[in-house]
């Protein structure tokens, strides 16, 4: 285990600690330089973008895209699209657009502004969901906004509100927010609107009365809530008071056993100790603890049970984000890669402590632990396989922020890892791109595009094949990107970590 000492440095590592004063501030929005484009008056200054000769997923082969001011104007067949005079085209034979741009629905973000939110869209990643609010994410949306920064569109929980002793209190105290009873609950939620934030974000260990007094608040204030369903806590129950998105696998694995009662019974008993010295210390005795309860939910393994469950989740509507990302880096650990060139988008000094916090994590387990533990994965894997079978929408989220997953490249893995649990391709593009802009209401004349260079409804690793990525309306071409991508690897490889503002590292599974 990383002494205190570590452990709150480990926190650059996977939260990116406070804004870097020592790295360059953020540079204006690019100004983009249209290349491989034709126009059609010399004269104009191209205010409205054709993308032309297209094939445009849902629509079709040789379609032209028209966009004006941020907005999508005008969709059709080629030869049925009129091209404004002063347009500025863009001939995209054999490209493959992706409409709205990719959807991340779980997401952690901290650190250095000139690098983190530009990797989102230059990863064709137009959207995300920030799933632990901080001033700082407020601030990037205004930035991004106002044309000051490049990055995607965000959507902003509020502080984690949870029970008492949360996992995460202490170190993060000005970042959680514990409650213990119904009038707590509610004033955690009226404090959530306060904030500007988009939605409430409910945790492990909360109790049944206050997760209730929490869904009653957040309606009674027009606010969604979403994410973990407690330890103390039916699945069923959160998704019949109308909890948005359950993240995570965790709960549903627990769910799904034919002795729950008796399963709940061992989660009651684990402890988290608060004379432990730092919050991801706690967080690491608690995992070891949760992971010999899944096995014995593994073991007892339901299908009735399971599908019953997974209907009526469908019937609710609930959400569910598996974040198998961040299961498969915590689970099979023998499959981590020692680098990648993945990495040298993110500083030194948040890359280079992820190996010391997974071993924290994973420390004392034996030979026979690892293999249960890889049975506890593929098993996660099953349950992906079993949502899907009964209509529930899965949204693709990575629980980015914290070790292996590296921003806007991480969203690719989880597609990835989707279609090996089993989903169709198309379903697994829907859980990226629809189904996470439905539930965020963003705007469907919003002008994000991803470019594709083949065809991803034939193999889903062909979303790593960007041709160039439409964000708010600004056209990055392939030169563009490249360069953009470039300059945020010389960022990171300048950035130092910070002096202040660091707390304990997240890794927010469970």
């Amino acid at each position: 285990m990383p002494t205190r000492r570590e452990a709150l440095a480990a926190s650059a590592a996977l939260t990116g600690g406070a804004l870097l004063s020592a790295a360059p501030s953020a540079a204006a929005a690019p100004r983009v330089t249209p290349r491989h484009a034709t126009s059609v008056s010399d004269r104009s200054s191209g205010t409205t973008i054709a993308l032309a000769h297209a094939t445009v997923l849902g629509a079709g082969a040789d379609h032209t895209v028209l966009v004006r001011d941020g907005r999508i104007t005008r969709t059709g067949r080629s030869a049925e699209v009129p091209i404004p005079p002063g347009a500025t085209v863009y001939d995209l034979t054999g490209k493959y657009i992706v409409p709205g741009g990719l959807v991340e629905s779980h997401v952690h973000n901290d650190g250095p502004e000139n690098v983190l939110p530009p990797l989102f869209p230059l990863n064709g990643v137009t959207a995300v969901r920030e799933m632990w609010g901080r001033p700082v994410h407020h601030e990037w949306r205004d930035k991004v906004r106002a044309g000051e920064l490049l990055g995607p569109r965000w959507v902003i929980a509020g502080s984690i509100i949870d029970g008492s002793p949360s996992l995460w209190a202490g170190d993060l105290d000005e970042r959680v927010v514990e409650v213990t009873d119904a009038p707590s609950a509610r004033r955690a939620v009226r404090e959530t609107k306060a904030s500007g934030a988009d939605f409430v974000k409910v945790y492990s260990r909360l109790t049944p009365g206050a997760y209730e007094a929490i869904a009653d608040e957040s309606r009674r204030q027009g606010l969604r809530y979403a994410g973990h369903c407690p330890d103390t806590l039916p699945i069923a129950r959160a998704s019949d008071a109308g909890q948005q998105s359950i993240e995570h696998l965790h709960a549903l694995l627990l769910a799904t056993s034919a002795r729950e009662p008796e399963i709940r019974r061992a989660m009651a008993k684990v402890r988290i100790d608060p004379a432990i010295g730092t919050s991801f210390e706690r967080y690491a005795s608690w995992f070891r603890q949760v992971h010999a309860v899944e096995w014995q939910a593994v073991q007892t393994y339901d299908v009735g049970r399971t599908r019953a469950l997974f209907d009526r989740l469908a019937a609710n509507g609930t959400r569910v984000v598996p974040t198998l990302t961040v299961h498969h880096s915590l689970e099979r650990t023998d499959q981590l890669p020692e680098n990648s060139p993945e990495f040298a988008y993110l500083p030194g000094w948040m890359t280079g402590y992820w190996p010391t916090v997974w071993s924290a994590l994973t420390a004392g387990r034996t030979a026979r632990d690892t293999a249960r533990i890889h049975r506890i994965y593929e098993h996660r894997l099953h349950l992906v396989a079993e949502l899907h079978r009964a209509g529930v929408q899965l949204l693709a989220g990575t629980d980015t922020g914290t070790g292996y997953a590296v921003p806007g490249f991480s969203l690719h893995h989880e597609l990835e890892l989707l279609a090996e649990a089993g989903l169709p391709t198309r379903d697994v593009l829907h859980a990226a791109t629809a189904a996470p802009a439905r539930m965020l209401g963003l705007p469907a004349d919003r002008a994000d595009l991803l470019v594709l260079d083949a065809d991803p409804r034939t193999d889903v690793r062909h979303t790593r094949r960007i041709d160039s990525v439409l964000v708010a309306g600004r056209y990055l071409d392939r030169a563009e990107r490249l360069r953009l991508l470039s300059d945020v690897a010389r960022a990171a490889a300048a950035s130092e970590p910070p002096t202040t503002g660091v707390a304990a590292p997240h890794v927010c599974v469970h």
